[in-house]
This record gives C-alpha cells, structure tokens and sequence, in this order.
C-alpha cells in the first residue's frame, strides 16, 4: 500500500489519487492537519510497528511499501483550548509524533522529509549544479552592500530570497525575484538585515521548468518574456495565458539534472533553468518538493503516471533489499 501525505487542499496530490485510483492500486492519504481526530499509535520496535486510525480508515506501518511526502498540513487542534500553554504543549507533541512517523519510514519515501529539507540549501545546491557542469550566473549570498555592488556593477542583476519568499501577516504578501536598481549608501542597513541572494541577471529567451522523476526528465518551456510582469519572474502576476511547450532538453543538460538529484539524494525534483538569447541554459535552483500540476495539465506529460511508477518502483526496491 501506498502512503500519501498532504493536506486535504493539496490539489497536486489529487492527480496522483486519480492514477491510483484508475490503476486500482492501495493507498492511505494522510492530512496530517486531521490527526488530533484520530487514534495512533507507535510502538518502541521494529520500525513498522505504527498505526493510524482516522474514521472507518486505518494504516498499520508493515502495510506501506512506499510514501510520497508533499504538503502536510500542520495538526489542527478541535475548537474548545483557551489555554495557550496548553495548545502548544499538544501541538508541539503532535509535531514531535510526526516526526517519529516520518523517521520509520526511512527508505520508503519518494523523497524523505530530512532530504527534502537538506537539498533546499540554495548554496549547497549551486556547489553542487557547479560540480555537475551546469552553466551558473554570478552570484553572492550576502548582506553586505559592497557584495551586492560588485554583482550589480558587472550588468543587469537581480536579487531574490535565500529561502523565505513568503512575509506572513494580515497582509501576506510574496517576495519574487527582482531587478535590482543603483545601489545607494543609504540602503547599507536594508541590506544588512538579512542575507539574500544577489545574482546576475540572465537576459532570457524563456525560462525553463524540469521536472525529474526518477530518470524521467519532462523539461517545459515557458515564454516569460512576452508580458512585462513576467520577464524577472514568470510566477508574477499569475496569468493563466503564459504560454507553455514542451522541450527537448540536450542530453549532457538532462543528464546533469539527474545527477543532480542523486547528489541531492532525491527521486524528485523541479529545476528551474533559463534559456538566453543565445540558446544557452543556465542553472538558477531546485526545488525538492515543488508543484507540477500546471505543468502535467499545460503540457500533457504524464508526471503523476512518473510518480507512481517512481512509487512503485520504491516499493519493489525494498522488497529486493
């Protein structure tokens, strides 16, 4: 049987529900923001010695082959805890239940949550795109201004997120890369306060989304430079009218992207790459655990077939083992 974990809205995860659903194969999906309703269990050994019952549904862990980890939701409490030392103290220990979970299933993820959060090192993963032979723009995490200027005096450049893209609040709001202008004296301690990632900037063609499955790689086109919102961050301005094509990758450039999963140890993969003027591709990041849905309906690649087979896959590797 296989193990998804998500959060009820998670409509990506709804795709891979109906591949398995039209293969007629075993699954349990787990919104984890629903286990304070149910009943579960760990025991001290072995490592599949867990279960979760939630309603007329339950999973016991020497039933799972393979787990595919995407977007679990934090346990959601019932109505009724005033008591705010009290509400941490269960979040805390469901948070700390989970991550107990999560260890015993250690070699039956597609991607395990401790790889997933060890690849989303950005500068690991530019050491790492740089050893493969990805072609890399100039770039500097930093919050010193003379770093900052030293990229923007060599061209155009840009800056973006070390990693939080997202400023939470009343008014949430989402930091997409941007055109850095002249840098002035008087931004030294705006820069200061954190560091970000400064980075030449790539006249482009059109960015490039590859997303890796196992050795499947289904690499995207996607015409950015058509619309002004969209020529810095495609993600800007969210126009469902972007125009999306297939491609055909090199094959030294689908290779390296393989290899960079294995270095990353991942079965997955979404590698954001641009195409200059000049054909040319550049590496900018990856993401571990990143959306593909738009990708599969815009384009027609069967990721979510990839990723059950990937699953599959998994599954049938530990039984050999």
């Amino acid at each position: 049987m296989l193990l998804l974990v998500t959060n009820r809205r998670d409509i990506t995860m709804d795709y891979v529900v109906a591949e398995l659903l039209r293969r007629k194969i075993a699954y349990f999906r787990l919104n984890t923001e629903q286990l304070p309703e149910a009943l579960c269990s760990i025991a001290g050994y072995p490592r599949s010695a867990w279960s979760v019952s939630l309603g007329d549904r339950s999973i016991r862990g020497d039933q799972i082959t393979a787990a595919y980890f995407r977007r679990p939701g934090a346990p959601v409490l019932a109505a009724g805890f005033t008591d705010a030392g009290e509400q941490a103290y269960i979040e805390a220990e469901w948070g700390s239940f989970l991550k107990s979970l999560y260890s015993r299933l250690d070699g039956k993820w597609l991607n395990s949550p401790t790889n997933i959060f060890l690849a989303e090192d950005k500068p690991l993963q530019l050491v790492f795109a740089h050893e493969e032979g990805f072609n890399l723009p100039a770039t500097v995490i930093t919050n010193d201004i003379k770093s900052v200027r030293r990229i923007a005096e060599d061209g155009p450049a840009i800056g973006k997120p070390l990693r939080q893209a997202v400023l939470a609040g009343e008014n949430e709001r989402v930091i997409f890369t941007s055109r850095l202008d002249r840098i002035e004296d008087d931004q030294s301690q705006s820069i200061a306060l954190a560091p970000f990632i400064a980075q030449t900037e790539i006249v482009k063609k059109y960015d490039v989304r590859v997303t890796v499955v196992g050795e499947r790689v289904f690499a995207t086109a996607i015409w950015s430079q058509g619309h002004p919102e969209t020529e810095v961050d495609w993600r800007q301005g969210s126009r469902p009218d972007l125009k999306h094509e297939t491609l055909k990758l090199p094959s030294e450039v689908e290779e390296q992207c393989r290899c960079l999963l294995k270095r990353l140890n991942l079965r997955f993969g979404a590698i954001d790459l641009v195409c200059d003027r000049e054909d040319k591709l550049w590496f900018l990041e990856i993401n571990p655990n990143g959306q593909w849905a738009w990708i599969e309906n815009m384009t027609g690649y069967p990721i979510a077939s990839a990723i059950v087979d990937e699953l599959l896959r998994t599954g049938h590797d530990q039984v050999q083992a």
